[in-house]
């Protein structure tokens, strides 16, 4: 036979001090009593009936009441615990219990329905929802959000991490283990709230402004009869591309268009990638020269008119950038579209002469004048930033050229004008002097870079108000603002050719010497691969003034000259190059013991050109724990697409990009999957 024992329930705690403290009473009364009885009999039997009675009381509440409300504790718990479990089976949200690998423990209703599993399931939670797996789940205390698709319907599973020794604390039942734990998961259904987002987002209205970028010149070589014909079809073109989208589109000017549609449409035409870039160069009824078009839209404004301001600014990215390409711009993000031919030159001596009047205007209401170009200049940042040297000194302005290291290639230039009685010894500042020169009267000029990080003394562009920018690079999302004359021509062979164009405008008695000529004919020879890329009738009239004031070709070559070391390793990089895909050919160029290797590796990049069936070159320059990459191609590709994936960007044919914290082998990987991922996207 087995001993039976009476189970008995002892509470503890607070309740157990409810039943102690009278216990504890009683002794004490009975000593009092002890006490009374020396003072007066008659007083103590008093007392001790009373004594008794109290005894009588707390015998009945430690022998009967105590079980019956330990009883009643333990049967309302009971009763709480089936309503609490009743509330979350019958929750209208699908919730469950995993315990801490994502075993199932317990499904409510609700969550049964939406897995269509039973209250007996018990296996991984991941089996049915793979997107929830075990290294997603969240540390003690914390919630994990994750987006779930599941029977066609978007979930949110929120799911939230319960140390398991919370459970167990303050009972015997269960052996605590520090490092079990429980996962309660949550799933809302935000499939009609996503629904209605995207339908608002859809029903948004966006801005585009398209732009016709030589309507003038190709207009001037069609007849009279034909031109209606001529401009009816470009009108019919853009039209047509829009009206599927239900868009309004209005003709502001003879070559410019203001589009307005839904951004469900937009989605589309990014889908397309613009595809009207290349159909409207299909317009030809006599004319020679193709038709390009420009393109900006604005969206993810909270109103119509900044939606319109930032189409405007994406027209503005799409110009700078040397037009034929369409710019969205949503917000702070901006896409870039087209941009694959070659920029053909516009004849702008009207706005040259409006940019060389304004700079004359800014210069005569200050005092003092800071010029300054990119890092690691070249002789085209040298010889531009002279020119505005040049027109300061003219004006009688108090000028300085901010330089920091000299390469090179500029070094037999910046020597004639160092310990020249003709120039002031401050004619040259470190970047470390410049910040000391500004004042409430200062300007400061930005030559052949804009983007402030590349500039010679960045801080600059922060300490002076008034900013002059002057650049025949193509934008970057990241270009100087806040300039208050800004004059960045893409169409420009070198920043050289610009300021020698001003230069001839902002005053006609400016007269150069020979060896200021030299610097800027410099300047134009080396960006234009002497003379063989992106020379134009306005590059050789700007080489012809600089000729007329004394620049010596002869002269400029010798200047020019590699030494030994660099021609060796130029020589050296070019026989060591790969041949990319039959096309891109990629070599590293090794500077040590150079001056300035990365003047090296630009030439290597020319030299490679010269290869037959190379479309594009790309040499990788370790120098000063960084890797410049020179890319450089003839009208084939567009290696300022190529170089913008990797941060950098420049020209269609001349372009660069510096990295940092990769390796030579991780630049040329870099390298081949940009470009393999640009030739499956067609942008290549």
């Amino acid at each position: 036979m087995f001993n039976k024992k009476k189970m008995s329930l002892n509470p503890t705690g607070q309740l157990n001090s409810l039943f102690i403290w009278p216990t504890v009473l009683l002794i004490i009364l009975a000593v009092v009593n002890i006490g009374i009885y020396f003072v007066s009999s008659q007083a103590g039997i008093i007392v001790s009936i009373f004594l008794v009675i109290y005894l009588v009381v707390c015998g009945i509440m430690l022998l009967y009441l105590r079980p019956r409300i330990a009883h009643d504790l333990i049967e309302f718990a009971s009763n709480y615990s089936q309503v609490q479990r009743l509330l979350f089976n019958k929750l209208s949200i699908p919730y469950a219990l995993l315990d801490n690998n994502g075993q199932v423990l317990w499904l409510n209703e609700e969550m049964q329905l939406c897995l269509n599993k039973s209250k007996d399931f018990n296996k991984n939670i991941s089996s049915v929802i793979p997107e929830i797996k075990y290294n997603i789940f969240p540390e003690i205390g914390e919630s994990t959000d994750v987006p779930v698709m599941l029977n066609e319907r978007n979930y949110r599973v929120e799911l939230h991490r319960i140390s398991a020794d919370k459970i167990v604390e303050g009972t015997n039942i269960l052996e605590r283990n520090y490092n079990a734990s429980l996962i309660a998961m949550y799933m809302f259904d935000e499939t009609d709230i996503n629904m209605y987002i995207q339908k608002l987002r859809d029903e948004r209205f966006v801005v585009g402004l398209v732009y016709i970028d030589n309507y003038e010149d190709a207009l001037e070589a069609i007849d009279d009869v034909r031109r209606s014909l001529f401009i009816g079809l470009i009108d019919k073109r853009v039209n047509k591309y829009f009206s599927p989208g239900a868009a309004i589109v209005r003709k502001m000017e003879k070559d410019k268009y203001l589009v307005v549609f839904r951004y469900k449409y937009l989605e589309k035409l990014l889908a397309d990638k613009f595809s009207i870039l290349e159909d409207i160069k299909g317009v030809k009824i006599g004319n020679e020269m193709t038709l390009t078009l420009s393109i900006g839209v604005g969206t993810g404004a909270s109103d119509y008119s900044k939606n319109f301001d930032m189409a405007k600014a994406a027209m503005d990215l799409a110009l700078g950038r040397g037009g034929d390409q369409a710019v969205v711009k949503d917000n702070e993000k901006i896409h870039y579209f087209g941009g694959k031919s070659q920029q053909m030159e516009k004849n702008a001596r009207v706005k040259v002469r409006v940019m060389a009047h304004a700079l004359r205007q800014i210069l005569e209401t200050n005092d003092r004048v800071l010029v300054m170009g990119h890092t690691i200049p070249d002789i085209d940042a040298f010889g531009s930033a002279l020119g505005i040297y040049i027109i300061a000194k003219k004006m009688g302005k108090d000028a300085h050229i901010v330089y920091g290291e000299v390469t090179s290639s500029v070094r037999p230039f910046i020597n004639r004008f160092k310990n020249n009685d003709d120039y002031p010894a401050d004619m040259f500042l470190t970047k470390d002097e410049a910040p000391d020169y500004v004042n409430s009267n200062t300007v400061v000029v930005v030559v052949d870079v804009n983007r402030p990080q590349r500039t010679e003394c960045p801080e600059l562009l922060t300490k002076c108000k008034t900013i002059i920018n002057f650049d025949h690079h193509r934008r970057t999302n990241d270009t100087i603002t806040g300039a208050v004359l800004s004059y960045i021509d893409p169409y420009a062979s070198s920043a050289c050719e610009m300021i020698a164009e001003m230069i001839q405008y902002v005053d006609d008695s400016i007269k150069l010497k020979a060896f200021e000529a030299d610097a800027m004919y410099a300047g134009i020879n080396i960006d234009t691969d002497g003379f063989n890329n992106k020379s134009g009738p306005r590059t050789f009239e700007a080489a012809a003034f600089l000729r007329r004031n004394g620049a010596d070709v002869t002269r400029v070559r010798k200047m020019l000259r590699n030494d030994m070391d660099e021609y060796k390793a130029v020589a050296e990089a070019v026989s060591k190059s790969e041949v990319y895909k039959d096309a891109f050919a990629i070599t590293v160029f090794n500077g040590d013991g150079l001056e300035s290797p990365t003047i090296g590796g630009a030439k290597a990049a020319n030299d490679l050109l010269d290869i037959n069936g190379i479309k594009g070159s790309f040499v990788i320059t370790p120098y000063e724990g960084k890797i410049f990459i020179s890319a450089r191609s003839i009208d084939e590709i567009n290696v300022q697409l190529v170089m913008e994936k990797l941060g950098g960007g420049g020209h269609m044919s001349v372009a660069g990009a510096q990295l940092e914290n990769v390796t030579t082998d991780e630049a040329v990987e870099m390298i081949k999957q940009t470009l393999d991922s640009m030739i499956e996207e067609g942008e290549v």
